[in-house]
């Protein structure tokens, strides 16, 4: 199987504008994040898809692969799909920009999910304790089945602990998706569902078009930069002549 990893790259972030130029241990988030990417060896190619002209610049100027977006986007499904319309591939993994350390390991247990024929989509969970994690709107979370697919994402407290003595498990929904090529520009076609226009969750369309989406456990959740405080947290995280 061909795999192409995408890395959408927004300038104008919500929370924090300019975020993936910001500098992390002399050298830009968005570049850490390609260069770790490209690292992991699994991929066939690792290409960048940005609507910014100064990360365009700053991914190609250290010899990295990077394509300009030509329409305006609401996610970075959408991002990456109109790149990878006109390409052959197989499976597209979509590796958020703001994460600078992602490694190989959690990739390589999403690429090998796509083993099975009937996997279209897939993610990452990873599973947490932390009461204020698990109450945090901004912490996406997730149930599954017994065969490990998606029943539902939300912000909300899910599952509910309604009755006491039955300890519950939380998952974090980390995002980070894996596609069959058809399935991404399946999800293009779709308008956006009921649920995501209010969770404002992507993934959700899957769910609403009764597409499984399968998840993978993994044991540790990527630091991603999403604040300045984030930022600061991962300057601390690198060793001092990093």
């Amino acid at each position: 199987m061909k795999s192409i990893a995408f890395i959408p790259a927004r300038f104008a972030a919500t929370r924090f504008p300019g975020k993936l130029m910001q500098s992390l241990g002399g050298r830009s988030i968005i570049r850490r994040t390609y260069e770790n990417t490209v690292a992991t060896l699994l991929f066939d190619e690792v290409i960048v898809v940005t609507d910014s002209p100064v990360i365009f610049d700053e991914i190609v100027r250290n010899g990295g692969y990077a394509v300009m977006s030509h329409r305006t986007h609401e996610s970075g499904s959408d991002r990456i799909a109109e790149a990878v319309a006109s390409i052959d591939v197989d499976i597209v993994v979509n590796v958020q920009g703001d994460e600078p350390f992602v490694k190989k390991e959690p990739l390589e247990a999403l690429l090998a999910v796509f083993r099975d024929p009937q996997v279209q989509v897939a993610s990452l969970m990873h599973e947490i304790h932390d009461t204020a994690l698990v109450e945090d709107p901004n912490t996406v979370k997730v149930v599954v089945d017994a065969r490990r697919n998606a029943l539902l994402f939300s912000r909300s407290v899910i599952p509910f602990p309604r009755e006491e003595g039955l300890v519950p498990v939380y998952y974090k929904h980390i995002g980070i998706y894996g596609y069959r090529k058809a399935a991404l520009m399946n999800f293009t076609a779709w308008p956006a569902g009921r649920l995501e226009a209010i969770e404002k969750l992507e993934q959700l369309r899957y769910l609403e078009q009764g597409v499984p989406v399968k998840m993978v456990l993994t044991g540790e959740s990527p630091v991603s930069i999403d604040t300045p405080e984030d930022l600061e947290r991962a300057r601390k995280l690198l060793l001092p002549d990093h």
